[in-house]
């Protein structure tokens, strides 16, 4: 192989591609730029967040119905990439397309012509040999469209180092990425951090050859079997990393017209990884089933909660907006508390957005609101129990009811998913989640998904566990790729042969229960002030609970003396053996009528014995 020089490093650039949102910086440059910024401060960084200038130009609302989909991101770059194969490309668009009004109508041709024009236009006009490595941060939907600008770059600066990292080359998706994108110099596997800067300090200091360069986390394509590599190269300790740089995002944004300028989302990090995966015995991992969002990192970290505060006020301060998304997978369980606490303290009215378990106690939930967090994603997945243990969520359907209910007490959205047609589930998982779905019609609907294989999940790993015969890339790339491409590369979005046909017909009527249940909750809410559906109003020694009703008066019950109690008691969930304790005049043969009563007119929700009360309060 030739060997390629590498000139004296001065300088470097980072780029995001499409089709990250466009209303965010990218967390992956800003923190990247600002740990460069600290380990060379004699270097220039800068960061290019280029999928906000194609929002920009092709119009905020088609970006982001474009965004919104994996299949519809990926072809728009795909049929510039390779315009032989426009039209199974242009044919997978409007197939994905089908349900967004937005996108209907859409000149595909012409879609891809502007993209091409606003693309070749930053790409032509960048001088890049002022760059001593171009580095590009590639997760889903960015395969097609970091692709066409390496390739690119490359054409006019062949001696221009490239290295890419991302969640899109975690785990064994790089193994065969040198042959049939020999554009790329370097391949970072893992956390970015520590790889990056050593290879930067070794381009820097000491000038070599590409292929000669041996670096922790660094792969190129002399040692293409990532999984050959001893783990990762990651920090121990996410105290050494600085505040986000999103100053050439808001630079970016600050050079378009007034009508285009809108008050971004900050993101932030709190920790990485997710600990409830956890290493175990035998190389398996405990997690969730389904997951593979923690292939690029090893274990849990989480920053100390002052660090945490410091950088949600100076970011907040620096680019005058208050609102942030927090971008962990899972924020720590024990300093939760303290974390909010600590970010009310600021006394900014934030806007806060982060992802959490069922589990999370409802006083951490009400420590989030006070801090101004407006939007939560938890991970439901399901509304059986049969089910979640087969996803090993480590939950139960009775605790992600009393999370849903606390959200609707507090105000707080809850942009849940319901997971369909998992691999495995069979019609008791259906018909205990058809059963459940009756009590949790008063909250907030969920978001019904389909399951969708990943690279590198508990469930990839074992198939066979889940009743999966063959695991093979999705189709949907052999329309974006050649058939070498397709063959050769392991992509991040799996497919398989099992009993998708049969999981399909199973989950048809929960499908249709969620479409039911969220026109219900929009049409009752329709032009009024949102109150709960199912609620109560306490009067010391008695209660009034108000059920409101589609196309129907609501129904009010009053609960008075002991049977109240019993009802407030339950606001969190607890066994007949615990109430019975609490209430010990009351008998089993007592007690148990009044629950199951209050069980048939779906005030409360029982399971194994365990027992909740629906009803949120009215103050």
């Amino acid at each position: 192989m030739k060997e390629k020089p590498i000139k004296p490093l001065k300088s470097v650039v980072l780029v995001s591609t499409p089709w990250p949102i466009f209303n965010r910086p990218s967390i992956q440059l800003g923190t990247l730029k600002s740990y460069l910024k600290s380990q060379f401060p004699e270097l220039e960084i800068v960061a290019h967040h280029f999928y906000l200038k194609v929002a920009e130009s092709i119009g905020y609302k088609l970006y982001h119905a474009i965004s919104e989909k994996t299949w519809l991101a990926e072809t728009v770059y795909a049929a510039l990439l390779y315009p032989e194969r426009s039209k199974p490309i242009e044919k997978l668009f409007f197939r994905k397309a089908k349900g967004k009004p937005l996108l209907r109508d859409v000149d595909f041709k012409d879609l891809t012509k502007r993209v091409a024009e606003v693309s070749d236009e930053f790409i032509d006009n960048e001088n890049w040999n002022n760059f001593g490595i171009a580095g590009f941060s590639i997760c889903l939907c960015q395969l097609t469209s970091a692709m066409y600008f390496i390739r690119r770059m490359k054409q006019n600066f062949p001696d221009l180092p490239i290295v890419v990292g991302g969640s899109m080359f975690a785990g064994s998706s790089s193994n065969r990425l040198f042959k049939v994108f020999p554009e790329i110099d370097f391949v970072i596997n893992g956390e970015g951090e520590l790889p990056l800067s050593r290879l930067i300090r070794n381009l820097k200091n000491s000038p070599r050859t590409v292929d000669n360069l041996l670096i922790p986390g660094i792969v190129t394509a002399k040692e293409m079997n990532i999984e050959s590599r001893d783990g990762f190269s990651q920090l121990e300790d996410l105290e050494d990393i600085p505040v986000p740089d999103y100053d050439d995002y808001f630079n970016l944004l600050k050079s378009f017209k007034p009508d285009k300028i809108f008050f971004p989302t900050l993101p932030a990090e709190i920790s990485r990884g997710c600990w409830w995966q956890k290493s175990t015995t035998g190389g398996k991992h405990s997690g969730c089933a389904f997951c593979n969002l923690n292939l690029q990192w090893e274990g849990y970290r989480s920053k100390n909660t002052e660090q945490i505060a410091a950088e949600i006020d100076h970011l907040t301060s620096r680019y005058r907006s208050l609102s942030v998304a927090f971008m962990d997978n899972l924020i720590p369980l024990k300093t939760s508390g303290e974390i909010f606490s600590n970010l009310s303290k600021l006394e900014k009215d934030f806007r806060l957005f982060c992802e959490i378990r069922a589990t999370t106690p409802g006083r951490v939930l009400e420590s989030m609101k006070r801090a101004g967090v407006k939007e939560v994603q938890i991970g439901i997945e399901a509304l059986s129990t049969r089910l979640l243990k087969k996803l090993n969520k480590g939950t139960t359907a009775i605790q992600n009811l009393e999370i849903m209910k606390n959200c609707e007490e507090l105000g707080i959205v809850n942009s849940s998913n319901l997971i369909l047609n998992f691999p495995g589930s069979d019609k008791e998982d259906v018909k205990e989640t058809m059963q459940n779905l009756e009590f949790a019609m008063s909250f907030r609907p969920m978001r019904f998904v389909h399951f969708w294989l990943g690279l590198g999940s508990p469930v990839w790993q074992n198939p066979k566990d889940f009743g999966i015969k063959a695991v093979f890339n999705h189709p949907n790339y052999a329309k974006l790729f050649p058939s070498e491409i397709y063959r050769q590369m392991v992509f991040m979005i799996q497919a398989y042969r099992g009993d998708l046909g049969y999981q399909r017909k199973l989950w048809q009527p929960v499908k249709k229960k969620v479409r039911e249940w969220k026109k219900a909750y929009n049409e009752i809410h329709n032009g009024h002030v949102h109150s709960p559906i199912l609620s109560y109003r306490d009067g010391r020694d008695f209660m009034v609970i108000r059920q409101r009703r589609l196309s129907a008066d609501p129904i009010t019950h009053r609960l008075e003396g002991m049977s109240r109690e019993i009802y407030l008691f339950c606001g969190h969930h607890h066994s007949l053996k615990r109430i019975l304790q609490e209430f010990p005049k009351l008998t089993e043969d007592r007690l148990i009528p009044f629950l199951k009563m209050m069980v048939d007119k779906k005030l409360m929700f029982e399971e194994n014995r365990k027992y909740l009360s629906l009803a949120v309060p009215i103050k």
